[in-house]
């Protein structure tokens, strides 16, 4: 695991204006120039790219990355990472096939030499459904090889192992579905898995309740983020005969009513959930509603808002112990009309989160120790970045692809993969944008700040998008919580 022996500063912010600064780019072109976000006093990316349309970025090697973009995918080379560059670009995927193309593609994964490019995100009417096995042994030159038709849209997707992972939300059963990609040119589907196969009184609860939103796959195990339903851990290793370990957040079905899906506000829906060895993080989608509080037609009040990052351990799959929760940042208007900062796409790499807030921007936290994550950079621009993902690369940066905002085009951001300080994260509309996760020590090592007899509450109730998890002193519930992640601790690091 890595252990960083510098001092930590304060938690990093920067705002808008640092990027004035950066040097523009235009698609399939790097920046004119670089932001020194490696050596900068203040925190900044590095370079970007344009890519119109972007949605999920995932990261292939140290130097090539892919972007979903809606009519189709980029493959972008992020070798120099001052100034990465798009390779090549692929609309129109299938377009003579009956229904074709294939459109409103917002994921793509990828393995070693295999990219799956999926859609459409959502419902369509005779449009056509599937995925694309491309290979990408030379991202400048992809290949399609393959395509699996479906009779459901595909949200998201993940691929391991010759194997590729779909959100198969028919309206019924909304299903994992597992299809074999061994073999690009002839996919197979191997089996499929329900929240209706692990209890059968799901069937019951109304299915926009219990959509499957996202899969991530690791080490045989299926992390499915089924909204209102909680997060789920599937054991996939036999497609044929897969089976449910355990679940976070998971209500019984009995408390999930049968009628449509109530207003997306705290603590949100299960959105994106992945998991690095022993810790899971589960981000949450929500907004704020206005109110019209006296019926005169006008909104009194604002209910709701963004929200954050739940960390667990899951150590044991059938009993996770839920850890700390990292807050989103706080706009002015939370609303779905206003400056979205809620939870979107996240990556865990080497004990840092890397997480991204739509206009909220992208932010890096030290989970060595989760019961207490440590803020150590944030950069936002809500002028002109709505981030959808932020994904790590092992060469000292990370990269994170936003969806441009009014005029902005869609990009892929390179930034510095280390603590940084800046501005405050005043464009959000509040002197007070940000809350803190749990009580933390900016000011001393990741290795210092680990002791498990300094860690604070994390019982894991509500605390809502404007609270912090990091009071102590809630009586006995606070202490087990601590105690217990204080072994949690314990247990990462007795090998180190």
């Amino acid at each position: 695991m890595r252990r960083r022996s510098v001092l930590r500063g304060t938690a990093a912010l920067v705002g808008a204006s640092a990027l004035a600064s950066s040097a523009r780019a235009h698609e399939g072109e790097g920046s004119d120039g670089t932001v020194s976000g490696g050596s900068s006093d203040r925190y900044a990316p590095l370079g970007y790219v344009d890519v119109p349309g972007a949605n999920e970025a995932v990261v292939g090697d140290e130097e090539t990355v892919y972007v979903a973009t809606g009519d189709g995918y980029a493959t972008v080379d992020v070798s120099d990472p001052t100034a990465p560059r798009v390779l090549a670009r692929r609309t129109g995927l299938r377009s003579d096939a009956e229904n074709g193309p294939l459109v409103n593609v917002q994921d793509v994964k990828v393995d070693g030499e295999t990219l799956i490019v999926a859609g459409p995100a959502h419902p369509r009417r005779n449009a056509l459904s599937g995925f694309v096995v491309v290979d990408v042994s030379d991202p400048t030159s992809p290949t399609e090889r393959g395509f699996f038709e479906t009779d459901y849209p595909i949200h998201n997707c993940d691929v391991a192992d010759g194997r590729a992972y779909l959100t198969g939300n028919d309206g019924s059963r909304n299903p994992l579905v597992v299809v074999d990609v061994s073999d690009p040119t002839d996919p197979v589907e191997l089996g499929r898995w329900s929240l209706l196969d692990a209890d059968a009184r799901w069937e019951s609860v109304n299915a926009n309740r219990r959509s499957l939103h996202d899969v991530t796959v690791r080490d045989g195990v299926a992390v499915c983020a089924l909204w209102d339903a909680g997060t789920w851990l599937v054991d996939v290793a036999d497609p044929t005969a897969m089976t449910a370990l355990g679940s976070v957040d998971a209500p019984a079905p009995d408390q999930l009513d049968a009628g449509p899906r109530p207003a997306l506000t705290p603590p949100g829906n299960h959105h994106y959930a992945t998991r690095s060895g022993d810790l899971l993080a589960v981000g949450k989608e929500s907004f704020g509603v206005r109110i019209d509080e006296d019926g005169d037609g006008r909104s009194d009040s604002l209910v709701g808002g963004p929200s954050g990052v739940d960390l667990w351990d899951v150590s044991d799959l059938e009993a996770p112990e839920r850890l700390s929760t990292v807050p989103p940042p706080v706009s002015d208007d939370s609303t779905l009309g206003g400056t979205w900062t809620t939870a979107h796409n996240l990556d865990i790499e080497n004990e840092t989160l890397y997480t991204s807030w739509y206009r909220g921007g992208v932010k890096r936290h030290d989970v060595s120790n989760p019961l207490t994550p440590t803020e150590e950079s944030w950069w936002l621009a809500p002028d002109e970045t709505s981030f959808w993902t932020a994904r790590a690369v092992t060469t000292g940066f990370f990269v994170a692809s936003s969806r441009g905002v009014e005029d902005v085009p869609g990009r892929l951001y390179t930034f510095p993969d280390r603590p940084g300080e800046g501005s405050s994260g005043a464009a959000l509309g509040s002197d007070d944008s940000t809350t803190e996760a749990t009580a933390t020590d900016t000011a001393s090592t990741r290795a210092d700040r680990t002791d498990p007899t300094n860690a604070t509450d994390a019982s894991g109730g509500d605390t809502g998008p404007e609270s912090t998890v990091s009071a102590p002193g809630f009586g006995v519930g606070a202490g087990l919580a601590a105690l217990a992640g204080g072994a949690w601790w314990l247990r990462r690091h007795t090998d180190d």
